[in-house]
């Protein structure tokens, strides 16, 4: 009996339509980027162990598929794009100099446990700017995130925006150590309004502290939330990183994309590089968000050359699989022409072909044996 080949778990083959489609959305996305812009980097499908280590805030090292060269170095295959364009960038760029904006496009490898369901190797696309720690700058990217989601067909979906600041500076006000803090950005990013209150119990945060801590999981919504999270303290990191979402806000009207934009101040993402807002893109028929994104001010310090920087993730696969859900599909395929022709009609079929071709048909040839009568 003939063996047959099956992927590993966590990966697969992407053929036919699904295969077509996916080059579609793949070629609306880019030319996004670049009408904003934006110029294409490659970088490495694996890296050295230390552009993703646990100093630069990444995945956890449990997640990352490990090996090594001839040399004995450890290599890793790229979990997320983030901090080897940074490493590219630091080496071939001046962003302390000037705006630097980038974009990719290549797969990315997380080892999740088999039991999160979830793919292992994904295509990924994202854009990178470093340089410019402006609002204008933010605003851009979620103008963008807006953009890519309507080029791709989608009309139903939500951006929701959170602050890492905020959290932090009530952290930092409540003294709290490393283990709690991290404990703590779990509890609020899972939306688990009764852990968060057992551990300010715990930790005997003040009481006025502790309620702004409890409020975190349940403080999202539209533009009012700014004003709820204004309200709800007077330490002025905090007030400050209000202001720069309002700011933002503000900007995004001029985008005229507002409506698309909601704010979630328990959005407390695990990725650590992340410094000031981060993002997610959501739409129904997909429970993972379609992209991620963010500040992350203090990432290129690691490479090198300090210089604050923005950028968000499209997770290719995770779109698709909505927009099929949602039975969307970008505009059809140019059909094939298909030209059967005998050994003695070789000459005309291979011409005709090259002449269906330059006026862009798709054709393809298939020689059929003479027959005796």
């Amino acid at each position: 009996m003939q063996r047959i080949f099956h992927t590993p778990e966590g990966v697969r083959d992407i053929y036919n339509g699904e295969c077509t489609q996916k080059g579609k959305l793949q070629k609306k996305i880019r030319k996004i980027f670049h009408s904003y812009g934006y110029e294409d980097i490659e970088t490495p499908t694996f890296e050295y162990f230390e552009v993703f280590s646990r100093e630069v805030g990444t995945v956890p090292s449990r997640e990352l598929y490990k090996f090594f060269d001839r040399e004995g170095n450890t290599l890793v295959l790229r979990p997320d794009f983030t901090p080897s364009v940074a490493r590219a960038c630091a080496a071939y760029f001046s962003p302390d100099k000037e705006v630097v904006r980038l974009c990719y496009a290549g797969n990315a490898f997380v080892n999740n446990s088999a039991y999160q369901g979830r793919l292992k190797e994904t295509t990924q696309m994202g854009v990178e700017r470093y340089g410019d720690e402006s609002a204008d700058a933010d605003a851009e990217l979620l103008a963008m995130t807006v953009e890519c989601l309507k080029s791709a067909g989608l009309e139903e979906f939500q951006v929701s925006v959170g602050q890492g600041s905020y959290f932090k500076a009530l952290v930092e006000e409540a003294g709290l150590d490393e283990d709690a803090r991290e404990n703590l950005r779990s509890l609020i990013s899972e939306k688990n309004y009764f852990g968060v209150e057992d551990l300010v119990k715990k930790e005997q945060i003040s009481p006025k502290l502790a309620a702004v801590l409890m409020e975190l999981p349940q403080l999202f919504g539209s533009r009012e939330v700014l004003e709820r999270a204004r309200e709800l303290t007077s330490n002025p990191e905090a007030l400050k990183a209000v202001a720069r979402l309002e700011e933002i806000y503000e900007i995004l009207k001029l985008y005229g994309c507002e409506k698309y934009i909601s704010f979630d101040f328990g959005m407390v993402s695990k990725i650590r590089y992340y410094t000031g807002i981060i993002f997610q893109a959501y739409t129904y028929g997909t429970g993972e968000p379609l992209i991620r994104g963010g500040r992350y001010d203090k990432l290129m310090q690691h490479f090198g050359k300090p210089a604050p920087a923005t950028g968000f993730v499209i997770v290719v696969d995770s779109l698709l699989t909505a927009l099929s859900r949602q039975k969307i599909r970008m505009e059809e395929t140019e059909p094939t022409v298909m030209i059967t022709y005998t050994r003695g009609e070789r000459e005309q079929a291979i011409r005709q072909a090259a002449e269906l071709r330059k006026e862009g048909k798709h054709v393809a040839l298939k020689l059929e044996e003479d027959t005796e009568q």
